[in-house]
């Protein structure tokens, strides 16, 4: 049986917790003996809780790592990747005060060793086929553009987030030309600047590129590259502790009802209900902590899915199903001194493969999505570099001549949040759970629309409407529906 943690929100080692009293100066004795003393105490003191302090390096037996979550709070944000970070920014942004709304981020890998975030290759793009895919990179490109004024923290140096400006490059064979067309109108339509380009004006940009079977390819001028996925992350979590978001390590496993209540007396479910607790698992423990709170918002990324499946909700308000789930991608890199130049952009081949450079020393990273059929185990984050050489470099060298010589360096797998229903992200209100939010299933383009996400979300929340973009299509309601958006854009 678990064990529940109760009682006062002091913890071992947190203000209001319990702390050893420092000893009283030693009297004074011989140097040679007052020096071991001296050697000893400090062992003791590297040990044990000090009053100023928690238990340093060391945790007691049985006794959770890291600050235990509170009691209570407003808004339990379950996900503490970029986007669950984003949305707790923008709530304490748009509450406009310091210690109102307490809003508290869970995440279970504070180490983020498994994190999408991290793990992933750092893209930002405009050119989408889906009208608030493009609008909400817009908005990031934005956002990130001005990062220092919304997420520079005063006495903390400058945020550099070492952007990479480079437009994506979408090649098309002459089946897929029309599409990729139509989709560079909206695109325009939508206010980004991409260029069409024919074959002979890409041979003429990029020399080392074999062009035989291209029809026409389109180039993003503005607003696309790439950058450093773990400073955008540590800058929204700094910026956001800065404002008073609270956060703690633990795995949120059930949620407690409002239909509960209900049930006894009725002897069914209600068609809707409100989440009032969430339990919170300490790590490496048996113990859990209950949170009782407002609002909850399923940030889980890769495992938002999963989190509602495992909630142990009664009767139908699990429904409909959330699908997304994990998806194993692979990321490789490699070495090629005569491979494209500094102008290289992020190349998206007819294959589906891509690649960019990584650095200015001929470095690369590059993978491909396998077809659905040959989807990896996710259980592990294992890579197969087989599917580097017999799927991805064969591809990469018929369309870069050079990348035959190329010499791998390594590699490393990260999640898609993949949605399975239609490969895009599901923002706002849970159908059926009055009090819960969703931000996730992005399906590998979460980290470039964080920024625009996380501001819809905690609009939904503070304001009760969308304001800044009007992202009311990628609600739940399509699932419901069995309405389908189309996005052609996932790499």
């Amino acid at each position: 049986m678990q064990r529940v943690l109760r009682g006062p929100r002091g913890n071992w080692g947190v203000s209001g917790g319990c702390h050893l009293l420092a000893a009283p100066p030693l009297p004074n004795i011989p140097a040679e003996l007052g020096s071991g003393l001296g050697r000893l105490g400090q062992a003791l003191k590297d040990q044990l809780p000090t009053w100023g302090g928690g238990w340093g390096g060391w945790t007691p037996p049985g006794m959770p790592p890291g600050p235990r979550p509170p009691e209570e709070a407003d808004v339990v944000v379950v996900g503490g990747g970029v986007v669950g970070w984003s949305v707790a920014y923008w709530l304490k942004v748009l509450e406009g005060q310091r210690h109102g709304m307490r809003v508290l981020v869970v995440e279970r890998d504070p180490t983020y060793s498994r994190a999408s975030t991290v793990l992933s290759v750092g893209g930002i793009r405009q050119q989408f086929s889906l009208p608030e895919n493009i609008r909400m990179s817009r908005f990031s490109a934005s956002f990130l553009r001005d990062i220092n004024e919304h997420l520079g923290v005063p006495n903390e140096p400058p945020i550099d987030i070492q952007f990479q400006p480079s437009g994506y490059l979408f090649l098309a064979t002459p089946q897929g030309a029309a599409g990729l067309e139509a989709t560079v109108r909206l695109q325009r339509e939508e206010g980004a600047r991409v260029a069409l380009l024919s074959p002979a004006q890409l041979k003429a940009k990029f020399p080392w590129m074999d062009t035989e079977d291209v029809a026409v390819a389109s180039y993003g001028l503005e607003d696309e590259g790439w950058f450093d996925p773990w400073t955008l992350l540590n800058a929204f979590r700094r910026k956001a502790a800065s404002l008073g978001v609270h956060s703690c390590a633990g795995d949120v496993r059930g949620f407690v009802t409002s239909a509960e209540d209900a049930m006894p007396r009725r002897g069914l479910a209600p068609a809707t209900a409100r989440i009032k607790y969430v339990h919170i698992h300490m790590p490496d423990s048996l113990e859990y902590q209950p949170v009782a709170c407002a609002i909850v918002v399923n940030a889980a990324g890769a495992w938002a899915g999963e989190l509602l499946r495992a909630a142990g909700l009664p009767g139908g308000l699990a429904e409909p199903p959330l699908p997304i789930q994990p998806r194993k991608r692979y990321v490789y890199s490699w070495h090629c001194p005569d491979g494209p130049g500094f102008s290289c952009p992020l190349l998206v081949d007819t294959t589906g493969a891509y690649f960019r450079r990584d650095g200015i020393a001929g470095n690369y990273l590059g993978g491909m999505s396998p077809p659905e059929e040959e989807e990896p185990d996710p259980g592990d984050l294992s890579v197969d570099h087989d599917f580097f050489q017999e799927r991805v470099w064969p591809r990469l060298a018929r369309r870069v001549p050079a990348f035959a010589s190329l010499r791998p360096r390594g590699a490393w797998a990260g999640y898609y949040d993949h949605n399975a229903f239609d490969r895009n992200g599901v923002l706002g209100p849970h159908p059926k759970l009055e009090n819960l939010f969703l931000a996730a299933g992005f399906s590998g383009h979460g980290l470039q629309h964080a920024p625009a996400a996380g501001r819809a979300v905690a609009e939904l929340v503070v304001k009760g409407r969308y304001e800044s973009l009007d992202l009311r299509r990628l609600g739940w309601r399509r699932l419901v529906e069995g309405e389908p958006l189309g996005e052609d854009g996932v790499v």
